[in-house]
């Protein structure tokens, strides 16, 4: 029996994968009743072992598919649990990589296969913990209008993260981990919250490096439009306020938050009218977790002092398909995002390109590589704030290799977990690209042990970038006229 002693109890965890495994730590009070749309709340103490040997369910949530839906979803509005994979729970004081899901801010859950930390502690000695946080209407909905109590329910699913940042600091001690060697990562929606908590001051010190994987700044929805979005679900409700919504069933509440969401829409420019270029349900600035746009204060200096390790992969939105696009429809659609001038410089960097192919370039900069790349451009010339970038081009030879180096893909290959469930689906036929998984992960406990993946950082002289596929090597300013072809539209 393995037990660890936390600030709210022991808990017993249980081997697994020839490391300890301990699952489904409560590290807030349910967020239920009255205490649904307001900040995490402390756990309510025990004091006989609890058992820590199943993953927590997932936060409310309606399933939508995707690369790492191979987990059933078994959801509960009580979903505040963390979970902590470790090579010991002794006094040796690893380092921590501190995990947050993707699923667009509405699915995902820790507990996903892929996400296995098994290989991170038993390979790199590190302590690896992934989370569950609120999602959706219930972590991001502002009703700040009525008052206080709700100040920061606009932004809840990242508070939700922070609160279970202190309990790392608080309690990462017990099971090996030391609190001042803390990385935090994240894929998709996951490096959204990661490039937010950079900014947010109510994180500052909770961490000390960070690994944003397909995600930057940019993934905030400005005050009007979380106003707007929190008026849309009052209404499909016929709500009056939150002590009406506090008692909607959760998944009535799922419901209106679906048709709120259709309504809006759910591509990159939903709320353009607000000057918003995410969907709803989305982290609301203007609160003390969010005061300002986060790249906004990541320029004023928010993240200085702070590694980041950040990249994205060659063909993100093939995830979503290539659409029925021909020249003049990409044309009004590159017009909708005011960048109608950077067409002819993907033309003439790709030619006999097609229209459906070149939508794909160009989504994928739009919507992650820029933001990755603006992310590190916003550090620039800040004392002590290093940065390095990758570029993930390992192509899927699934679905006729339709995927190509698609969204997400690179998560089993950063956690060594190609022969996880599920991930066979997206490699496709042909020998097992161990080689590609052995370098990032490698790369990656270097960046969580020292603080440095092992190549030139990324500075705007050569813009160096580490390019991953079955002969990875450096390379200066990929796709160069592209990412220029973009300056002063972002």
């Amino acid at each position: 029996m393995t037990i660890a002693e936390t600030t709210s109890g022991p808990v017993e965890g249980r081997s697994r994968d020839g490391v300890l495994l301990f699952a489904g730590i409560p590290y807030a009070a349910p967020p239920t009743g009255a205490n649904r749309f307001r900040p995490p709340q402390p756990v309510e103490s025990w004091r006989e072992p609890r058992p820590a040997k199943r993953f927590g369910p997932a936060a409310p949530q309606t399933p939508t598919g995707g690369l790492t839906a191979s987990t059933p979803v078994n959801w509960d509005e009580d979903c505040l649990t963390l979970n902590v994979t470790t090579p010991a729970a002794d006094d040796a004081g690893r380092p921590v990589l501190f995990w947050i899901h993707g699923g667009g801010y509405r699915t995902g859950q820790g507990a996903i296969p892929w996400y296995n930390g098994a290989r991170f502690a038993s390979r790199g000695d590190l302590v690896v913990v992934s989370i569950n946080y609120r999602l959706g209407a219930f972590g991001f909905t502002d009703l700040s209008a009525f008052g206080g109590e709700f100040a920061t329910s606009g932004a809840n699913g990242l508070l939700d993260q922070i609160q279970a940042l202190q309990w790392v600091q608080d309690n990462i001690r017990a099971f090996g981990g030391d609190p001042a060697r803390v990385t935090i990562a994240g894929e998709s929606a996951g490096a959204f919250a990661v490039s937010t908590l950079l900014a947010s001051p109510m994180a500052r010190g909770l961490f000390r490096a960070a690994i944003p994987q397909s995600g930057g700044a940019h993934h905030t929805l400005p005050p009007a439009a979380g106003r707007l979005v929190a008026e849309r679900l009052l209404a499909q409700l016929g709500a009056d306020g939150p002590g009406d919504l506090q008692a909607v069933p959760a998944e009535r509440l799922l419901e209106a938050q679906n048709a709120v969401a259709a309504e809006f829409g759910d591509g990159p420019r939903t709320l353009e009218a607000f000057g918003a270029a995410v969907p709803a349900f989305y982290p609301v600035e203007g609160n003390a977790v969010i005061p300002v746009p986060p790249i906004e204060a990541i320029r004023q200096g928010a993240s200085q002092g702070i590694p980041v390790l950040t990249g994205t992969n060659r063909h993100e939105t093939t995830l979503w398909g290539y659409g029925e696009t021909d020249d003049e429809r990409l044309a009004r659609f590159a017009a909708r995002y005011g960048a109608a001038s950077t067409l002819p410089v993907y033309r003439a960097n790709r030619p006999g390109a097609s229209a459906p192919e070149l939508q794909i370039a160009f989504t994928t900069d739009h919507m992650f590589r820029l933001p990755a790349i603006r992310l590190l451009e916003a550090r620039d010339g800040q004392p002590d704030t290093p940065g390095w970038l990758y570029w993930f081009c390992w192509e899927s030879r699934a679905f006729e290799g339709r995927l190509r180096a698609t969204h997400a893909l690179e998560i089993p290959f950063v956690f060594d977990n190609l022969d996880r469930p599920g991930v066979d689906v997206f490699l496709g036929p042909g020998e097992r690209p161990q080689a590609v998984a052995d370098a990032m992960h490698r790369h990656w406990i270097d960046f969580v042990r020292d603080l440095d993946p092992g190549w030139k950082p990324y500075e705007l002289d050569d813009r160096a970038t580490m390019r991953f596929d079955d002969e990875s090597t450096l390379v200066h300013d990929p796709d160069g006229a592209e990412r220029a072809a973009w300056d002063g539209l972002r």
